[in-house]
């Protein structure tokens, strides 16, 4: 996660792709640029199908594929009832189910560490994004801490590629706010101050602004929050 600049390549090339071999190439890539063991994208359509994109084995991404073994999942199940990140350890895996779960989990190599941004869609879509890693608490809360933004930032990205795969998606639904609102208004949702974005988004809060008044104009929205809860009940944005 040091080198920013692969990272903005990385989601460059997430932007230029148009197949699901290019998307599982890109989330292999981004193990390397965010420096970690293992990057997932489990990704659920409207239909409820599964797409399983990452760097674990492939018996791995066999099993989850098959929408029976995703329900066992302690991380999948914990973070389809929540709406935040979620550190691995914070879960309940008090359950014997999960913890055999673990075990199996741990033989297929998957670390000791594990973070997990939910994202919901329009129609019942449903992503989670994971990044795994095997190191020390301390290590591991001190990274997080550090990059969280830039990883809700990169799920969100990550899950509006997805969308553009659904398969029911036509011409006449493409976004009528420009990237750069989308980006903007999706991470004012997820409770970033506009310093914030801004900071993110690498622009001024002049600009910002520029954008925040253009998608209330186009949502015909009252205010920023009416702009949100417009974009967000349309599945314009996703959180």
């Amino acid at each position: 996660m040091t080198n920013r600049d692969y990272l903005d390549q990385i989601l460059a090339e997430l932007e230029a792709i148009s197949t699901l071999d290019e998307f599982q190439r890109v989330v292999r890539d981004l193990s390397n640029a965010i420096e970690v063991d293992h990057v997932d994208f489990l990704w659920v359509d409207a239909e409820g199908k599964n797409f399983y994109f990452g760097t674990h084995s492939e018996d791995w991404a066999k099993r989850y594929r098959d929408p029976a073994f995703v329900r066992l999942d302690p991380i999948v199940t914990g973070c389809y009832q929540r709406f935040h990140p979620v550190d691995w350890k914070r879960l309940d895996w008090s359950s014997k189910s999960a913890r055999t779960f673990w075990s199996e989990a741990h033989a297929y190599g998957v670390g000791n560490q594990g973070y997990s941004i939910p994202v919901r869609g329009p129609n019942g879509q449903f992503a989670l994004f994971s990044i795994n890693h095997q190191c020390e608490d301390a290590v591991w809360d001190s990274f997080i801490a550090a990059h969280s933004r830039e990883l809700i930032l990169l799920a969100h990205f990550l899950n509006r590629k997805a969308l553009e795969f659904e398969p029911d998606r036509s011409p006449d639904q493409r976004l009528p706010l420009s990237p750069r609102e989308v980006d903007t208004l999706t991470l004012l949702a997820v409770g970033y101050s506009r310093a914030q974005v801004a900071e993110t988004l690498s622009i001024s809060e002049h600009t910002l602004r520029v954008y925040i008044e253009g998608a209330r104009f186009k949502l015909g929205a009252i205010n920023t929050t009416h702009a949100i809860a417009r974009a967000t009940s349309s599945g314009l944005i996703i959180v």
